[in-house]
């Protein structure tokens, strides 16, 4: 068989179209990674936002000419064109590749101007495709139509087992029907359902996923960011999950939780013991709201392992109380506090716990430091999600200190 980088060229001239250095050299790395030996689980990433060498971002075209190469490749099993523009064009041609290259399990098409006619004919691709077990969308205007071809999709599909659609600009008829088909689908262990764009104040979509939680034994990992979620959406969530024994990872980060909010979830963290890793960054829960999770933490709960409380309006006395229900729950090993208001006493708090090693420093997005004997906390880069939507350019993306949620609940084999 000819090499990637040569059957590119090959298909290029065919067309009449002029080879792309970018693809070229990837294509070129990939035949020498083959050459070693590496015969399967190759991750082919023709990524458009990489500042480390001169892009020329994908169009629909250029998707079609790489397709065509990966046709006969059972060496790869994955492939990642994030932040290019290959638009419904592209889709139309990934639609193909998973309806011939039954080796690929991982495809990450986020932010690549697909619209809905796009999304229809991926959907379409996965009522027979079998080997597909993560699909990232992110940020693909697929809109309401293209996601409840999606939805009906996974009344069909039986092998993906991770579907992220944030940023997608879904209507409240797809992410009711998704809750809908959940209920009924065995396979999908994560999904991310972020921003739809939801009008009203009914809270009728996180009504009808909360009935979803009740019957679905299988989902692990459930993203609920922007659902303008208000404490009477959380207490039908929290309602759920007295029946639910499977969701670990709840993300209801940027809603509109307050404290009242809280009761609701501490009173079920009383019971459950599943959940070990909640987002609540961006809702206000105040003080009251910190005091809620402390008590429970302190003197229920030993199954959570992460929670993240930034940007809450927290301040001192919610923030010490949290500090100190560390001390006696020791399952609780990553805590997020950055954004909300330190003073003295947090200062203190915070720096005990990690001089202690009872706070690990890749654990928490803070770190102390003293000046004129004052102590004080910095922020650090560290999160539940850090890397969701850009990788750094050295080191690791899929670091446990920047990626807890995915390090402490691995839903597949990428972010």
């Amino acid at each position: 068989v000819a090499d990637l980088q040569e059957q590119y060229s090959n298909f290029c001239s065919e067309n009449f179209r002029k080879t792309k250095p970018f693809i070229s050299s990837i294509l070129q790395e990939m035949d020498e990674e083959i050459k070693k030996g590496k015969k399967e689980g190759i991750l082919l990433n023709i990524a458009g936002n990489n500042h480390l060498v001169p892009v020329e971002r994908l169009t629909g075209e250029d998707f079609w000419l790489v397709s065509k190469v990966l046709q006969n490749q059972s060496s790869i099993s994955g492939m990642d064109v994030r932040y290019n523009t290959i638009g419904d064009t592209g889709a139309y041609y990934a639609a193909k590749l998973l309806q011939k290259q039954p080796c690929i399990t991982y495809l990450n098409l986020m932010f690549n101007d697909i619209g809905p006619e796009g999304g229809e004919s991926i959907a379409k691709a996965l009522h027979k495709n079998k080997t597909l077990k993560y699909l990232r969308m992110t940020g693909n205007k697929i809109e309401n139509k293209g996601g409840m071809f999606f939805a009906s999709m996974l009344q069909i599909n039986s092998s993906l087992e991770k579907l992220d659609l944030g940023d997608c600009d879904l209507g409240m008829q797809s992410v009711i029907a998704f809750a809908t088909v959940l209920t009924q689908n065995q396979a999908i262990k994560g999904i991310n359902l972020n921003r739809p764009i939801l009008y009203g104040e009914e809270e009728e979509s996180t009504v009808h996923i909360g009935h979803m939680l009740k019957e679905n034994h299988v989902l692990l990992e459930l993203h609920m960011c922007k659902h303008g979620i208000r404490n009477y959406g959380i207490q039908q969530l929290c309602d759920a999950l007295y029946l639910n024994s499977s969701l670990r990872y709840l993300d209801v980060s940027c809603n509109k939780i307050t404290r009242d909010g809280m009761v609701y979830l501490a009173d079920v963290l009383k019971s459950n013991t599943t959940l070990e890793v909640i987002d609540l960054s961006f809702n206000r829960i105040e003080n009251t709201g910190a005091n809620y999770l402390s008590e429970t933490l302190t003197s229920h709960n030993r199954s959570l392992k992460a929670l993240s409380v930034v940007s809450n309006k927290i301040e001192g006395e919610g923030l010490v109380a949290l500090s100190k229900s560390m001390k006696i729950n020791l399952t609780l090993s990553n805590i997020y506090i950055w954004g909300n208001k330190f003073d003295k006493a947090t200062c203190m708090a915070f720096s005990d716990l990690m001089q202690s090693g009872r706070l690990q420093p890749d654990n928490t997005d803070v770190e102390p430091y003293v000046v004129d004997g004052h102590v004080y906390l910095a922020e650090v880069s560290n999160g539940l999600k850090k890397h969701y939507y850009w990788t750094p350019s050295y080191g690791d993306a899929y670091a446990p200190s920047s990626s807890a949620g995915f390090a402490l609940v691995p839903v597949g084999q990428h972010l």
